[in-house]
């Protein structure tokens, strides 16, 4: 079905509004409508699935949850699966009104939608290892990537270095996984010290969790980067989404090679 068909057959099921088909009508005239969606406020690139294997993620701080209304509606007639960071409960609940089968994950600040049940795809597991209960969301949001990734993921929260014993009761676990992300605060040891400790590539995410000090989470950041630990990634401070994409690629390649 070409671009041309589909967008009448929208127009004729009531989907798509006169003014929206003439849009992307138009759009594709300009050599536009096969890989981008205009939306005025938003560019919409429809082909990235294509091009890396994952469609585009919305980055929800910051828009408006007319915005991100708009945007779930448009992504969805493209693509099986649509992810959302950084979102609000008041933004959330506006979208999870408005739009259909969209679920709100809470301790990770983020929307979901899929087209069908969230399948795990991939053989292995990530391990998202999390020092301390204060790194959570920012935990979540890694665990909550990586299972839009199509792939298992075993959370081990709260094996922070002050309490080190915990972290060992859980090592055959974490060195199980075909990846492993670490999220920390404060001085941000943890990584150092699990990258000590396992054969495996390991995803480093500095949070903004601590006193003083800690500089909003430069602290942290910068420990990760100086770790004499090798295997360590190190991604920026917060970004659990960036740290759950890279370890979901990492099990993905490793379950396609098994």
């Amino acid at each position: 079905m070409t671009d041309l068909e589909r967008i009448l057959k929208q127009v004729s099921n009531g989907e798509l509004g006169i003014d929206d088909a003439k849009r992307q009508i138009q759009a594709g005239q300009a050599g536009q409508g096969a890989d981008t969606l205009d939306l005025g406020f938003a560019q919409l690139d429809l082909e990235r699935e294509k091009r890396t294997g994952f469609p585009e993620v919305i980055f929800g701080e910051g828009k408006s949850a007319e915005q991100l209304e708009a945007i779930f509606r448009r992504l969805s007639e493209h693509t099986d699966r649509v992810l959302c960071t950084r979102v609000d409960a008041a933004k959330a609940e506006h979208v999870v009104a408005a739009v259909e089968g969209v679920s709100y994950h809470r301790a990770a600040r983020a929307l979901t939608w899929f087209k069908r049940p969230l399948l795990q795809v991939h053989d292995g597991y990530v391990a998202v290892v999390c020092a301390g209960t204060s790194d959570m969301p920012v935990a979540e949001e890694a665990a909550l990537t990586v299972e839009c990734m199509g792939s298992h993921v075993e959370r081990i929260f709260d094996v922070g270095v002050a309490g080190i014993h915990r972290l060992f009761r859980r090592l055959e676990l974490i060195r199980g996984a075909n990846a492993i992300v670490v999220v920390a605060g404060m001085e941000g040891a943890l990584a150092s010290v699990v990258g000590g400790l396992v054969a495996k590539p390991i995803v480093a995410v500095p949070t903004s969790i601590g006193y003083g000090a800690n500089l909003g989470g430069i602290a942290a950041l910068l420990s990760m980067l100086n770790a004499c630990a090798p295997g360590i990634s190190v991604v920026n401070i917060d970004n659990g989404f960036g740290a759950g994409y890279y370890a979901g690629l990492i099990n993905k390649n490793m379950s396609k090679k098994g």
